[in-house]
């Protein structure tokens, strides 16, 4: 998933990032209000994660905005204000989850995926990449306009690249995502399926998007 933090503590925002990315999860952070309210007006994000007090635009300001422009994106308040009050103020604002600082990060995690979960209802069905277009719905890719011919391995790997876009992906996050077992040092599975893959997308386009980083991965990225 694609995260935001708002978070001006940058011990806690650093340490959100971490544990988040060890997830495998995109994480993109504002330390004050204001920009975090730019970047969740104009960036497409699976989930939010907002703190209260913040400088120059206080988090409960900043839900308001976003809520008032028609985004739905699930936010997360994440918080050391946490009086019956300040709960309510949040959830009536537009806040999805409210989680009281110190927190368990395992109780964390859990609620971030389960609003990621919630997110995925609503969020758009084709997702882009220049000129790469993916229908999630029909499962179908297009590039130029063309229609890809992939297997369902093939499209379940592509679909991981978009979602992560200019992400470095290891063979070790890949394998256990695609094929949701423990990475086998002994096998080259996850080149060979990257290898089709590239093959596929690629192949004839001047812009190549699947990239080799040596010595740690696959990126997808527009050269």
């Amino acid at each position: 998933m694609k995260i935001l933090v708002i978070e001006d503590e940058k011990k806690v925002a650093r340490f959100l990032k971490l544990g988040l990315e060890a997830e495998s999860h995109n994480v993109e952070i504002a330390y004050d209000g204001e920009s975090g309210e730019k970047m969740a007006m104009s960036g497409e994000y699976d989930v939010i994660v907002l703190d209260i007090m913040l400088p120059k635009k206080n988090g409960i300001e900043v839900l308001k905005t976003i809520r008032t422009s028609g985004k739905t994106t699930p936010v997360l308040i994440l918080t050391a204000k946490g009086s019956l009050e300040d709960k309510v103020e949040g959830l009536d604002e537009g806040a999805d989850d409210y989680l009281v600082k110190p927190f368990a990060f395992a109780e964390f995690i859990a609620r971030v995926r389960s609003l990621g979960r919630r997110s995925g209802v609503d969020k758009t069905t084709i997702l882009r990449v220049a000129d790469l277009e993916l229908d999630t719905i029909s499962r179908k890719a297009r590039r130029n306009g063309k229609e890809i011919d992939l297997t369902n391995r093939e499209y379940a790997l592509l679909e991981y690249f978009v979602r992560n876009v200019n992400r470095v992906l290891t063979r070790t996050v890949i394998s256990e995502h695609i094929w949701e077992y423990n990475f086998d040092t002994g096998t080259n599975i996850v080149e060979v399926y990257v290898n089709k893959l590239r093959n596929k997308i690629d192949s004839g386009s001047e812009k190549k998007l699947i990239h080799t980083v040596r010595g740690a991965g696959y990126m997808m990225k527009i050269e």
